[in-house]
């Protein structure tokens, strides 16, 4: 049988456990943000963590052996083999069943990496998305093409990709490629909604914990708005629609922060195109005066203090 976990003495600085793939600009901006709040930050990979059943807490973590953080936060979830990719979410998962607090857990990231989820999702909920279709079948993928390219063009979008990368515009039959180049044999396909206004442009809003604490407009010479895909940042005070659309989105798919990506359609109506459970905001962070890291940190630990002001332990 496991072993009981021990009560952490009460005055013993609170750790959370950083998840990313590497020490980059991001964690380091983090680190320092929990700092100030007294919190010890380590980074932790989850390729070097597993589940350990006859442990005290039925884990081992990176940094932490068998002990728990007293909250987790994801930055980055490195790709792999589908096994691989299970193992690392089952690790989130049981965190999660032991209590631990997790930003986002599991079952965010499972929601917004699967982007057709993260549309049925936005849908049920009521939440202006563009239609969407997600087949196996190359053969219903070109019968859709074919009914809908009549109304205008499609998007065909890899399941599980990001940073604009993979992106194909479908305007007609003969640009729908054949599964063996399509990622995964998936056909994610997504009404065509971009309005070029002298540039393309959307808008991305960062939400943390039920509040909207940045955002920016992505303007672009094509359509694919992607600051890694040479979008270029511009600060913008967004509207109430849209701090209430990308506030409805997030909780959505139960993300307690969120990148959250808009766009005004040709009738002016706002609509959610895509939300990331695992944003970076170097781009957002250029054209904000927000101290974005320390709105994450501060949100973590004021959630952290409520947690122990009402006698909860991990």
């Amino acid at each position: 049988m496991p072993r009981s976990l021990e009560h952490p003495p009460p005055n013993r600085a609170p750790a959370v456990a950083l998840v990313t793939d590497d020490v980059d600009w991001h964690a380091r901006a983090l680190v320092r943000a929990f700092a100030m709040h007294g919190v010890r930050t380590v980074p932790i990979r989850l390729p070097r963590c597993g589940l350990v059943t006859r442990s005290a807490s039925g884990l081992h973590l990176e940094g932490f052996g068998e002990t728990l953080p007293d909250a987790v936060l994801i930055r980055t979830l490195s790709g792999g083999t589908f096994e691989a990719v299970t193992l690392r979410l089952g690790v989130l998962h049981a965190l999660r069943e032991r209590g631990v607090p997790v930003w986002n857990d599991a079952r965010a990231i499972e929601r917004c990496v699967d982007k057709s989820m993260t549309s049925f999702l936005l849908s049920r909920a009521g939440i202006a998305t563009p239609a969407t279709w997600a087949f196996e079948s190359h053969e219903q993928a070109r019968a859709i093409v074919q009914r809908e390219t009549a109304s205008g063009a499609l998007v065909l979008k890899p399941l599980f990709g990001s940073q604009g990368r993979g992106l194909i515009l479908i305007r007609t039959l003969d640009d729908l490629p054949p599964p063996e180049q399509v990622a995964g044999r998936v056909y994610y396909l997504q009404r065509f909604v971009g309005v070029k206004r002298a540039r393309y442009h959307d808008f991305r809003l960062l939400v943390v914990h039920g509040r909207v604490v940045a955002a920016m407009q992505r303007h672009s010479s094509q359509w694919i708005t992607n600051i890694k895909r040479g979008g270029r940042p511009i600060a913008v005070a967004v509207n109430a629609e849209m701090k209430t659309l990308a506030l409805r989105s997030a909780a959505a798919v139960g993300a307690d922060f969120a990148g959250v990506d808009i766009l005004y359609t040709s009738d002016g109506h706002p609509t959610v195109l895509e939300v990331n459970s695992m944003p970076a905001w170097s781009g957002l962070q250029r054209v904000t005066p927000t101290n974005i890291a320390a709105q994450l940190a501060d949100a973590l630990a004021a959630a952290l203090a409520g947690r122990g002001s009402r006698g909860a332990t991990a």
